[in-house]
Formats: C-alpha cells, sequence, structure tokens
C-alpha cells in the first residue's frame, strides 16, 4: 500500500517508520523541512514540504493513486481541513484523521472520516482507572451505534469466564489486558480481579451493562 501521512511529529513519524517497517511505501508532508528528521536515516520514504491540503502538494505526494491518507498535525482546522480535501476532492476513502477536540471528532466520525481523538482517549483512560465509576468508549463506528468500551467490574465476578459474562450480558468481549498485556481470550478464560476488560455492545445498552457490572453477578 501507498500512504500519505501529514504532519512528521511524533505521531507521524512513528506511524511513518512503523508503517514502512510492514512493508508499505510511505510519504510524509510536514510545513518544516526539519520535521523530516524525525524519521530517522534508515526511512527511505517521500518527503514533501508543504501543507496537506494544497492541492498541488498533494499531487506530488501521489494522492492520485494512494492507498489511504492519515492526517495526524497538530492543529484540529489542519487536520479537518485535509481529511476533507482528500476525501472530497480526491475520492480517497480510507482517510483518518486526529482531532484533539471530542466534539469535533464526534461530528467528523458521523460524517464517515473516522478520527483519532487524542484528548478524549487519554483523559478518558487516566479517569476510568482512577475513579472505575464509568465506561470509556474505546471506539465506535461512524454511525455511534456500535462501540468499544473499557469496562471496569465488581471484584466479584473475578473467576466467572469470559462465555458466562457475554452469555449474561449478551455481548463481546474481545479482548481484555492482564498485567499490562493484551490478550484475545478464549471463552473459557477466567477473569481475574485487575484485569481490564473491553466489551463490544450497541451504545445505548452500555448503561445496563455498567450497572451490571458494578454488581456482584448474584444482585445481576
Amino acid at each position: 500500500m501507498h500512504i500519505i501521512i501529514m504532519g512528521c511529529g511524533r505521531v507521524g513519524s512513528t506511524l511513518a517508520r512503523g508503517l514502512e517497517r510492514r512493508g508499505h511505501a510511505v510519504s510524509v508532508i510536514d510545513q518544516s523541512a526539519d520535521s523530516f528528521r524525525r524519521l530517522g536515516s534508515e526511512f527511505s520514504g517521500h518527503t514533501y514540504k508543504g501543507v496537506g491540503f494544497d492541492r498541488d502538494v498533494l499531487l506530488k505526494a501521489g494522492i492520485r493513486t494512494t492507498d489511504g491518507f492519515a492526517a495526524v498535525a497538530s492543529g484540529d482546522n489542519s487536520n479537518i481541513l485535509a481529511a476533507r480535501v482528500v476525501r472530497e476532492e480526491f475520492g480517497v476513502q480510507n482517510v483518518v484523521a486526529r482531532i484533539y477536540d471530542q466534539g469535533r471528532a464526534e461530528v467528523y466520525e458521523k460524517l464517515g472520516i473516522p478520527t483519532v481523538a487524542t484528548v478524549r482517549w487519554s483523559a478518558g483512560q487516566v479517569m476510568n482507572r482512577l475513579l472505575d465509576d464509568t465506561a470509556t468508549p474505546v471506539w465506535r463506528d461512524p454511525s455511534g451505534t456500535t462501540a468499544l468500551y473499557q469496562v471496569p467490574f465488581s471484584p466479584e465476578w473475578a473467576g466467572t469466564p469470559v462465555k458466562g459474562i457475554e452469555h449474561r450480558l449478551h455481548l463481546r468481549v474481545p479482548f481484555l489486558t492482564r498485567l499490562g498485556t493484551g490478550m484475545v481470550p478464549t471463552r473459557d478464560v477466567l477473569v481475574q480481579e485487575g484485569d481490564v476488560l473491553y466489551v463490544a455492545v450497541a451504545s445505548e445498552r452500555i448503561g445496563s451493562v455498567f450497572e451490571t457490572l458494578s454488581n456482584a453477578p448474584e444482585q445481576a
């Protein structure tokens, strides 16, 4: 695949190197030529000085034949504008934008532009781990009807098999983390105290799911 990345900060440069290690062709756009130093001497992709919503710069970067575009610069407005230009003017469907403002991120998700809201992710994860009093959305589909949530659970659920939770709550547990390591559990894996549980469920049901897991199984 050929991927174009707008923004060569920490996120953009890490993304570019990671994609290249996986065998993809990468082009990086940034307003500052000095930013390309973050790519390192081993980076063999192409770099272009400019902004990702400039039509001429996009054409030089190969936008007409690209397989995907990531707008990960430091400004929401630039990322939004670039994502819209690439999607609407060049017809590239595989577009992702990093958006700091949660409200804007949700709007663009509904318009079909996947977003990564850095502040929402970081703050939500920290708050959830501190308080354990809410289910934190990790991913939502563009329509907002289905989501992946990180959900705290009562210690009394420890020892319950994943299949028991799935059957009782009518949802899926696609993965969990244990002692800092992610795992895709088989249905016979027993949930342990301290696990971080992720559930895939219709957004309208997350309130009842959170309430159920907050209580002991016999009270659910």
